[in-house]
């Protein structure tokens, strides 16, 4: 069995693999960490752990300290130059956000075609794969409700919108939830135009992508947790070395 980890943000998310497919998974919050100690009671200890973190150190100190009745190591892997089928061609690779990169990874070995891969949580990332697995480069935007709580944080006036989304607003509510919404989906759609493949595809994914996918006119696919799917195929490429 393998362990997947993606310390994200906002939220753990989990998955528990046996080669063949995901036994369990799971997300939650960082204070809910203890809750990773069932996992050592239910199952025996893994082949493998691997850890995507952005969340610092303490958070993986903590999701260590959970899982220490295993007596497993736990991998935390760290960006490179080249993994997993994709070329980084950020100017410092090792920069790159750790789950950004084993998204891009996982796409690759899922999708085989030039890409751009968007992460909606609470940051929004917009990521571009060409048709040889080369990472070309992305863009990182606050997500919908950190755009919406900095109107709020930033302006006198402003309180949180709850609105809804409208081709053309009438009132300050939905005139906000409407901006966050069309901020994300005109980027997403400027970086899909951008990529000069004749054969390309946009694939979504994250908390919001339910949020954004109704809004989007540009051909896309929903795929679900990334990040562990990255590092999932990180993992069998381990086993055969």
């Amino acid at each position: 069995m393998i362990l997947c980890i993606d310390s994200g943000n906002t939220r753990i998310k989990w998955g528990l693999h046996d080669g063949q497919q995901w036994l369990a998974s799971d997300a939650l919050s960082h204070g809910d960490v203890t809750q990773l100690q069932r996992l050592t009671t239910a199952y025996p200890p893994p082949a493998q752990i691997l850890l995507a973190n952005v969340a610092g150190e303490a958070a993986a100190t903590n999701i260590s300290q959970q899982l220490k009745r295993w007596k497993k190591p736990i991998f935390e892997l760290k960006t490179t130059a080249q993994q997993g089928g994709v070329t980084n061609l950020y100017k410092t690779p090792e920069r790159l956000g750790i789950d950004r990169w084993c998204a891009l990874i996982a796409v690759r070995n899922l999708f085989k075609s030039a890409c751009v891969v968007v992460m909606a949580g609470t940051a929004t990332t917009i990521d571009t794969l060409d048709n040889d697995g080369n990472f070309l480069g992305g863009l990182i935007l606050p997500g919908c409700d950190l755009m919406r709580h900095a109107l709020t944080s930033g302006t006198a006036d402003l309180a949180l919108a709850d609105g809804h989304y409208a081709a053309y607003p009438r009132n300050t509510e939905d005139a906000i939830l409407t901006g966050t919404i069309e901020a994300q989906v005109g980027a997403i759609e400027r970086a899909f135009q951008r990529l000069p493949a004749n054969r390309k595809s946009c694939i979504l994914s994250g908390g919001n992508a339910g949020r954004l996918a109704p809004h989007l006119v540009i051909p896309f696919t929903e795929a679900q947790n990334l990040p562990l799917e990255g590092l999932l195929t990180l993992a069998r490429e381990n086993l055969k070395a």
